[in-house]
């Protein structure tokens, strides 16, 4: 499959024989990195990081990755770029597209990213925007591939704020792969209709389903896959906080939610996770609200359900098949 010169934005842009592929391509990358096969078939290109908002789990995938294929990097970070500020989108992309081979976005809007994709004339590669975050997918379908052998017929339940990144990508990349999605969120909180639209004709093809309730019990029930992420994202304002606590405190990730599951059933977190105090925002939200915890509970973060650091390594391996993919490795 030639995947060359491709832009990756959203997972709305790739056919499920596409998605399948990129994973195939991961699982072989990570093996060979496991036995210690070099594949650095990209020696002398490079590619830009742009990091609007900062992350470990991104910026350490794209480096370790491109250096695995042989590139260099350039990382520029919130206050190395002048994308937006002192230059336009478009005047960026074609400045750093005239020196490097690809270019990864992770910030702000969708528009963003789709702009300097249609100026660049290299691939643009999402690392996270408000709406969407498809590198993350892709690690998160690796992971349930290692831990179940496939992908379809597989339930996944996505708790919490499913009206951004996280909860937009898990419908789709579930609608694509023939997973029955289930947003579990009261109902302010589910994904736009357009997008619930969109996502039923891909269901529609796949055999996939999509279910959104605001009743815990009956959507965790007999879920593979359970699933959520922060409640305040990044750059939203601190008096948010108030409002989702008392909105999302009922679905929080639990032993018990967990037993509501199968036997078998795994917790995926796209990190960081607020399960206990040991961070300086975790300590702070738990002396201004009272809390031990926010979006899942220590007991279920620490489990041998979870599969978060395994769903944390996979980011590497599924980055580093995109840029292979759409460089041409």
């Amino acid at each position: 499959m030639n995947l060359k010169g491709r832009h990756f934005l959203t997972l709305k842009d790739y056919t499920p024989e596409e998605i399948a592929y990129l994973l195939e391509l991961s699982a072989d990358l990570k093996k060979k990195k496991k036995e210690g096969v070099l594949v650095d078939t990209l020696r002398g290109k490079n590619v830009a990081l742009i990091f609007e908002k900062t992350s470990t789990r991104t910026r350490c995938s794209f480096e370790v990755a491109a250096h695995d294929l042989g590139m260099g990097t350039t990382y520029l970070d919130p206050k190395g770029s002048q994308i937006g500020k002192k230059e336009s989108i478009a005047d960026t992309a074609k400045v750093l597209g005239s020196m490097y081979e690809g270019i990864e976005y992770r910030g702000f809007g969708q528009e963003i990213v789709e702009e300097l994709a249609k100026y660049a004339g290299v691939p643009v590669w999402n690392g996270l925007t408000n709406e969407y975050h498809p590198t993350q997918m892709l690690a998160d379908m690796l992971t349930i591939q290692e831990n179940f052998g496939r992908l379809k017929g597989i339930k996944l339940v996505y708790m919490g704020d499913a009206r951004y990144n996280m909860g937009n990508s898990y419908m789709i990349a579930c609608a694509k792969m023939g997973m029955d999605f289930v947003a579990c969120a009261p109902k302010k909180y589910f994904p736009n209709e357009e997008l619930v639209a969109q996502c039923q004709e891909y269901a529609k093809a796949s055999g996939a389903t999509i279910t959104l309730t605001e009743d815990v019990m009956e959507g965790t029930k007999d879920a593979d896959v359970i699933c959520t992420d922060v409640w305040v994202s990044m750059g939203e304002p601190d008096e948010v906080w108030a409002e989702r606590i008392k909105d999302l405190s009922p679905y929080k990730v639990t032993k018990e939610v967990m037993t509501n599951g199968k036997k078998e059933t795994i917790f995926l977190h796209c990190l960081p996770s607020f399960h206990d105090l040991n961070t300086g925002i975790g300590k702070e939200m738990g002396e201004r609200f009272g809390l031990k915890d926010m979006e899942v509970t220590d007991e279920v973060f620490q489990s041998e359900q979870s599969k978060v650091f395994q769903e944390a390594e996979n980011r590497m391996h599924t980055i580093k098949a995109v840029m292979a993919a759409t460089l041409g490795a």
